[in-house]
């Protein structure tokens, strides 16, 4: 299967982002995130991505025991950057989705880079251009975005989000980051685009989330 082609895009804006994280996130698919960091500019065309919902109706996601220090970005304006710190040493990026109070977000699970990519070479040295982008952890490296970024407005410098007009086809299948009540059927939320290069390796059994 080849992978699918560029698409027309156009600036994100505040209200597009601001649905319910399970429609929002094939919406994201084919989507263009840049970050201009010291190294320099590097985006990313989004080509796997997992939705989150809130308190109370998702046990896969962070917000589902309610509101902390860690995911207070969740539950703050659409469009705006919750990132995470997991296992220890990796920064995971998502767009937060909804309304205020809402507490979804959209984790970016994998991509290609179009734009920045001697910059993004360096920033994930060794690996080959395919792996660059080529899950969630990888992402956030090759971007170069830091854990502190959480909370910014991906709609304003130093970051720039731009979506197709017309969405590509994807499949849906369960969460590869959730086990237990929050994986499975019932949240059938990761979205990916079939044939993009960007697209991690799927893992049926996974541990969790957090």
């Amino acid at each position: 299967m080849t992978a699918p082609g560029p698409a027309a895009l156009v600036d994100a804006d505040r209200v597009f982002l601001a649905r319910d994280a399970v429609d929002l996130a094939p919406l994201l698919l084919g989507a263009v995130l840049s970050f201009d960091g010291p190294d320099g500019r590097v985006a990313v065309r989004i080509g796997e991505v997992e939705a989150y919902r809130g308190v109370g109706e998702d046990p896969g996601s962070h917000a589902f025991r309610g509101r902390t220090a860690r995911n207070a970005p969740m539950f703050g304006e659409a469009g705006h950057l919750y990132a995470y710190f997991t296992y220890g040493m990796h920064v995971c990026l998502n767009v937060v989705a909804g309304v205020p109070g809402a507490a979804s977000a959209v984790l970016l699970r994998g991509g290609t880079i179009v734009e920045g990519l001697d910059v993004a070479r360096m920033h994930r040295h060794g690996a080959s251009d395919r792996d660059l982008a080529r899950g969630p952890a990888r992402l956030a490296v090759a971007l170069g975005v830091p854990l502190a970024a959480s909370g910014a407005d991906l709609l304003a410098p130093p970051f720039g989000l731009r979506v197709p007009v017309v969405p590509p086809a994807f499949v849906a299948t369960p969460r590869t980051g959730v086990s237990g009540a929050g994986g499975g059927a019932a949240f059938a939320w990761r979205f990916a685009v079939p044939g993009d290069p960007g697209v991690s390796p799927y893992r049926r059994h996974a541990k969790s989330h957090d």
